[in-house]
């Protein structure tokens, strides 16, 4: 398997691929990131027939930011495409229960591929990547099997097995370098404007409205951390390991802030004079024509 960015391997939601599947699979409540409450299995109440978005042009202005910021990795258009071979649930109604069953899965094996994909790519990781090459393959194969077996799939255990792994490429990717250990630690609305944070341990850590201007966030290990919120104008993440654009999306920003090259400025970032963000050249986001209603949920814990 060639070592390819996520993004280049197709890690991210296709939405003209996908029937639609996160605005009906997942629930939400009715909150600052949803202006309605939706029980798993019911359609939101703007999803079209064509399984587009009617609001997709205004979710944020109409409480629907949430929104904006979910991503299934690839997850929906796999489901779609190729675990129900292209059979939508409503002109197959008999596939509907399985496939809302299924589709979470599918997004955590995703989100796993997601991991696996950039650690292949990190040239502090070349030790391991016969060990991190098997799991990407044995968890694609996963991805493929059929909707009975992904049902029953045990994915804490596959999710346990992986993550032995990312905790080893973090490891060896801040190597070196006396980075902060926060691994899991609450600094919700913390004070960090210009804070060293190079090669931190920020695994599973609270960040939900932190003031991260101008931080030095690179080489920082990022993956589980929440950023609802958080203020990363001026920051820099270029380097930093398993940041994901969901992650990205649900965080504040600006012109200033650097990413990672496989992610890019939300369309929702704006510069110093309050303006969209439009330095990539082009629209940023990584829901391509449109966005899907999605779960709003606190993203998952790592190690």
């Amino acid at each position: 398997m060639p070592e390819r960015t996520p993004r280049e391997l197709g890690l991210l939601a296709d939405c003209e691929s996908c029937f639609g599947l996160c605005c009906v699979a997942l629930p939400f409540s009715a909150s600052a990131d949803f202006a309605v409450a939706k029980d798993a299995g019911r359609p939101c109440v703007n999803l079209q027939d064509d399984f587009r978005c009617g609001i997709h042009t205004q979710l944020r202005q109409r409480g629907f930011p949430g929104c904006t910021v979910f991503d299934c990795f690839g997850a929906g258009q796999k489901v779609s495409q190729v675990t129900f071979e292209g059979r939508d649930w409503r002109q197959a109604p008999e596939t509907s229960g399985r496939m809302f069953t299924v589709f979470p899965v599918m997004r955590q094996l995703h989100e796993l591929l997601w991991y696996l994909a950039e650690a292949l790519t990190l040239d502090a990781a070349a030790e391991i990547v016969p060990e991190l090459r098997a799991a990407y393959e044995s968890t694609e194969r996963l991805t493929r099997e059929s909707p009975g077996v992904l049902e029953k799939l045990d994915v804490a255990a596959c999710r346990a097995e992986v993550n032995t792994l990312l905790l080893r490429v973090s490891e060896l990717v801040r190597a070196g370098h006396r980075g902060r250990e926060h691994r899991g630690a609450d600094l919700i609305g913390a004070r960090l404007k210009g804070a060293d944070l190079r090669a931190a341990n920020l695994r599973g850590a609270y960040l939900i409205g932190a003031d991260l201007r101008g931080a030095d966030l690179r080489l920082a290990d990022l993956i589980g951390a929440d950023l609802r919120g958080a203020d990363l104008s001026g920051a820099d993440l270029t380097g930093s390991v398993f940041l994901t654009q969901a992650q990205v999306n649900a965080a504040k920003g600006s012109r200033a802030t650097r990413l990672p090259a496989s992610l890019t400025h939300p369309a929702h970032w704006t510069t110093p004079d309050n303006t969209p963000d439009r330095a990539s050249g082009r629209e940023p986001g990584p829901r391509g024509p449109r966005n899907r209603a999605g779960s709003r949920k606190r993203p998952p814990r790592r190690g």
